[in-house]
């Protein structure tokens, strides 16, 4: 009897090949050291082929953890009119975005960033580089205060993502989305722009 040889891998075993090898890449060396070609090497193709099937390297990291909307979008309604006002504007997309049928994928990439730690340094690296490092730069935040004043902001979004839809903590979980961004938008406003404490002398 003639055995069977395995089916010839197609186009979606190459993407989630590429997808395994950049989760590795991007976890161990973080995104601004893990590179398209390494990541090629990784998964056993060419470097051609990772741009053909994600575009860029942005693209390809988004994909590593399945990110549910674009951070350019994200970016674009918050702080397109400039750093008065941005505050209230990023938890009023933040919301827009966790309230459409997007957010149930978000509230998945959360649940698993808690329990794994691959999927938390991956979740914590796009936060970082795709978002704040980003959101930093637009506003024209001073470079000395940006890591800490993008921590913060994550710290607040972070926690209402947990708290609206992961704990489902009332009232927070059924508030009306203008009262969360009167209440929270004015705290984000004062870590994006506002005076922050002077570190404890040395």
């Amino acid at each position: 009897m003639t055995r069977r040889s395995g089916r010839r891998p197609g186009k979606q075993d190459t993407r989630e090949t590429i997808l395994t090898a950049a989760r590795d890449a991007f976890a161990e060396h973080g995104y601004d050291r893990a590179t398209v070609r390494q990541i090629a090497t990784s998964a056993g193709v060419d470097p051609a082929l990772v741009h053909h099937y994600f575009g860029s390297k942005e693209k390809l990291f988004a994909a590593t953890i399945d990110f549910p909307f674009s951070p350019a979008e994200i970016l674009d309604r918050a702080f397109a009119d400039g750093p008065d006002g941005a505050g209230e504007r990023l938890v009023r997309t933040f919301l827009t975005v966790w309230d459409s049928p997007a957010g149930a994928a978000g509230v998945a990439l959360f649940r698993s960033a808690v329990s794994n730690p691959l999927a938390a340094r991956l979740l914590r690296e796009f936060l970082t580089t795709q978002l704040l490092r980003h959101a930093m730069a637009r506003l024209g935040i001073d470079p000395a205060q940006a890591q800490l004043r993008g921590a913060l902001i994550a710290s607040q979004l972070s926690g209402l993502a947990v708290t609206r839809y992961v704990l489902q903590l009332e009232p927070i979980a059924t508030a009306p989305a203008e009262t969360v961004v009167a209440a929270i938008g004015p705290t984000v406003q004062r870590y994006l722009t506002g005076e922050l404490p002077s570190p404890p002398p040395e």
